[in-house]
């Protein structure tokens, strides 16, 4: 039996945030072993810790959805951290965990929430025009609504648009028949932004070939919006993404720029299960 722990990301309150499975100790256990126990959990995402391979690192993660493994992924990157506190573990250095995965190191630091420094896009900058109207036809948007697309893949294969508003983010319905091969986000601001207690609104779609579905609240495509849209200067330095609302979520993702090329991207995260697993 190993230890595990179901916890919740981007929400102080069960239920409302992005759902993740944690298997603790997990060394011995090989990719299949890894790969099914994911998809029986059918979470967006199952993590599964082991000792790191390097000396820098505190500990070391795997990432699976229910078909895949991930180089990275941040809602399984500040799950999983918060769960190995929780747990017992002790950083070598008392405000920063280092995680090991797929893209090399991550830093996540404690403070009044977990928060990770956004890793370097592996593929940034303009997406064309087919591409384009792709995920426009998949989105089931107007193009008139887009104020601009870019590519902010961090290791998943994120492209994204910015809509004209948070209304056109939320009015978007996905067509199953043009989504094929697509992952990709929307981002649109709320005009009553102080009311709402966020600033943007951001949707994020997957398709494994076959149909897309909609992420509940999605730490790696925000991190990408903000690399893109605080450096192109269309977003402050600091705000609060919400996301999750077309799947009656309330997730809240706050992002900090710390200087240019340094993100920050964080959120609460709660335990809503403790136990152990058969593996």
């Amino acid at each position: 039996m190993r230890p595990f722990r179901q916890v919740d990301v981007f929400s102080a309150v069960p239920g409302l945030g992005n759902a993740l499975a944690v298997v603790h100790d997990a060394d011995g256990l090989d990719d299949e072993a890894m790969q099914a126990f994911a998809r029986w959990t059918n979470l967006s995402e199952t993590t599964f810790l082991l000792p790191p391979t390097d000396p820098a690192a505190d500990y070391a993660v795997r990432i699976f959805t229910t078909s895949t493994e991930l180089p990275f992924a941040g809602h399984p990157t500040l799950g999983t951290a918060h769960a190995w506190f929780e747990a017992g573990g002790v950083p070598a250095r008392d405000d920063v965990v280092v995680q090991e995965c797929g893209v090399g190191l991550v830093e996540v630091r404690r403070g009044e929430r977990l928060a990770f420094a956004a890793p370097p896009l592996v593929r940034s900058g303009e997406v064309d025009d087919v591409t384009l109207e792709r995920v426009v036809a998949a989105s089931g948007i107007r193009r008139e609504d887009v104020v601009g697309a870019a590519w902010v893949d961090n290791g998943p294969g994120w492209v994204a648009l910015e809509l004209v508003s948070a209304q056109a983010v939320l009015a978007a319905r996905v067509d199953q028949s043009r989504s094929g091969g697509l992952k990709w986000g929307l981002v649109g601001r709320w005009a009553e932004a102080p009311a709402l207690g966020k600033d943007v609104e951001v949707r994020a779609f997957f398709d494994g070939g076959d149909g897309a579905w909609e992420d509940p609240v999605t730490g790696s495509l925000n991190a990408g919006l903000a690399q893109w849209l605080i450096g192109a200067g269309r977003l402050p330095s600091s705000y609060v993404a919400g996301q999750g609302h077309a799947l009656h979520r309330d997730g809240r993702v706050h992002v900090e720029a710390e200087s240019a090329d340094r993100i920050w991207v964080g959120g609460d995260v709660v335990t809503v299960v403790t136990g152990s697993v058969r593996l």
